[in-house]
């Protein structure tokens, strides 16, 4: 078993909706995220997955939500863009677009600080 992961970025404005307390307010973050897939075995090359394909695929979500007002956006519509969120968000993404037989998405790590973070993973 492999966890194979990248660490990336983004930026972006929230608020969180009936919050009884000052995260209520417009506020921004700059998120670190983490992405880990689990492979169960190696290609012919020796890669659980690629780090080119696997960072395209982040990249592609980081890029929907970097310099964006969340609240805004179709998937926080009915739902607090909380990291929490923001983790499940990220990690159905991804279960979209990595689909193999040897990996697949494993967890998704959200920082909206340095010291406050939420990892999402299925069982």
């Amino acid at each position: 078993m492999y966890d194979i992961f990248t660490r990336t970025h983004f930026s972006s404005g929230h608020h969180l909706r009936n919050y009884p307390g000052n995260c209520e307010r417009p506020h921004g973050h700059n998120w670190q995220v983490e992405v880990t897939v689990r492979a169960t075995e190696l290609d012919e090359l020796g890669m659980g997955i690629d780090f080119k394909n696997l960072k395209k695929a982040v990249n592609v979500i980081m890029e929907e939500l970097d310099h964006h007002d969340l609240n805004e956006l179709p998937a926080f519509q009915t739902k607090n863009p909380s990291s929490e969120n923001i983790a499940i968000y990220i990690f159905d993404r991804l279960k979209d677009s990595l689909t193999s037989e040897r990996y697949r998405p494993y967890s998704v790590t959200v920082c909206e600080t340095e010291n406050c973070c939420v990892t999402y993973r299925e069982e």
